[in-house]
């Protein structure tokens, strides 16, 4: 999608991933359970992007917009976003979508929060902003 001068694109992730707590859990029963746990999500993450985005390489900065679809009120918000979002934009780095996450290449994000029971998803719009 373009508005203007810019670009927008967007991802869209279908379930959940883990939160930030089942992370910290899995760390603590075991190191290598943590890895295999961020490593499992990322795949998810990554088919979505390959599936979606393909080839997409973004060289300037990025806004990233996070809306989280989740089919209850029982996880807590920020468990939601903090892993979700550390997951995702390591995917994108991986897949070469975004060179890299630091603060040169993501300007800033927006987390917004919804209730769908029958459809969870995570939507995520890529805004290049520069």
């Amino acid at each position: 999608m373009r508005v203007g001068n810019m670009k927008h694109y967007m991802l869209i992730i279908n379930g959940k991933l883990n939160n930030l707590n089942d992370y910290i859990t899995a760390c603590r029963t075991n190191p290598y359970k943590g890895a295999k746990v961020k490593a499992h999500n990322e795949n998810i993450v990554k088919a979505c992007i390959y599936e979606q985005l393909g080839r997409l390489r973004i060289q300037g900065p990025v806004y990233m917009k996070y809306r989280w679809f989740e089919p209850d009120r029982r996880r807590d918000l920020d468990n939601i976003s903090s892993f979700g979002r550390k997951v995702i934009q390591d995917a994108l780095v991986e897949t070469h979508v975004l060179r890299n996450d630091g603060w040169t290449e993501i300007t800033g994000f927006r987390d917004d929060f919804y209730i769908d029971r029958k459809n969870p998803r995570i939507e995520v719009e890529i805004e290049e902003v520069g």
